[in-house]
This record gives structure tokens, sequence and C-alpha cells, in this order.
């Protein structure tokens, strides 16, 4: 029997640029979240978050970047049994002209990134996959980023307070 389903998007995804955003993944019976960011490694690109969702998620073999989908995978969750909700923060740098430029800005948004995942993790969310220690942290703009998720992530409920450290989403004690 054939299904419907629909998907609704704000235009402003399309926008390319350096952009941070986390997907709340719910398959039947887990709950994951993925951090990521655009901005490549290999060349001066920095894509829209739309690009970003099917790259993620494409099931070819030889595909790239699909990183989401891989973690996924790893965990034993299934793409397709899964609802997939993505905050997209950005963009927070506008895509670089040159590699020269685009390295060091790619670098901070890394640094960026990582702090977004450790702080999920001590709210007590499964983030999958690994976020390198990359460039110097911008406090102010991580500051600005958390509470624009903290609504949208909370601690969650039940979890042990020791495990958080006391601190919410927003950096605060």
């Amino acid at each position: 029997m054939l299904q419907s389903y629909s998907m609704i998007f704000d235009g402003h995804l399309l926008k390319r640029g350096f952009w941070l955003y986390v997907w709340d993944i719910k398959g039947p019976t887990s709950r994951h979240v993925y951090v990521g960011r655009t901005g490549d490694t290999s060349s001066p690109h920095a894509s829209s978050p739309f690009n970003r969702i099917g790259q993620h998620l494409d099931t070819r073999p030889k595909a790239r970047g699909n990183a989401l989908g891989r973690q996924l995978r790893r965990a034993g969750i299934m793409c397709e049994q899964c609802t997939f909700e993505m905050v997209a923060v950005g963009p927070i740098f506008p895509e670089q002209a040159t590699m020269e430029e685009h390295v060091p800005v790619r670098d901070h948004l890394a640094a960026l990134e990582r702090a977004v995942a450790d702080e999920l993790r001590q709210r007590g969310y499964v983030v999958l996959g690994t976020h390198p220690r990359l460039g110097s942290l911008d406090g102010a703009v991580l500051g600005q980023i958390l509470a624009l998720l903290d609504p949208k992530f909370p601690v969650i409920t039940g979890f042990n307070e020791s495990h958080s450290n006391g601190r919410n989403l927003s950096g605060t004690r």
C-alpha cells in the first residue's frame, strides 16, 4: 500500500556558509543526537545545512560525507525507521574565498562543534561520532549557540545531576 510523508523546511537552510547543526534522531527504541558543521576539510567550500542532509544519509556504497548514516549503522539503527529533526544555527561565518582563509574559520567552528557535543553529553544525550579539538573556542559565540539550543535540548529528565556537573546548556551553573 502506498504511503505519503511530508517534509517542511525553512528556506534559510539553503544559504551556504559555516553552520553548526544538531540532529535529534529518534528510533523505535532509541534516541541519539549528532553534532556537525558545514565547512569542508579538503576544499574551501562551506555548504548549506540542507545540502548536508542528503549527504549525511546517502546510502550508496561509495558515498562520501555520510558520517551520520555510518554512525547510525554502527549503532545498529536503520535510518528508515527513524525520525530526524535538525536544528541548524547560522550561518555563523560566511563561506571563504580561498583555502588559506577557510582553514582558520573551519577550525574555529570545529572547536564550537566539540564544545556543543561535550555539553550535550553532559546533559545526558547519546552523542554519535567524534569531534576533534581544532581551533580556539570563542566563549561568546558558544554562549549564543547554546542559548538557541537550550530549549530543544534540556537536561534529560532523570539524568544523574552529578554527571552534568550542575551545568545547564547555556554553560552557567
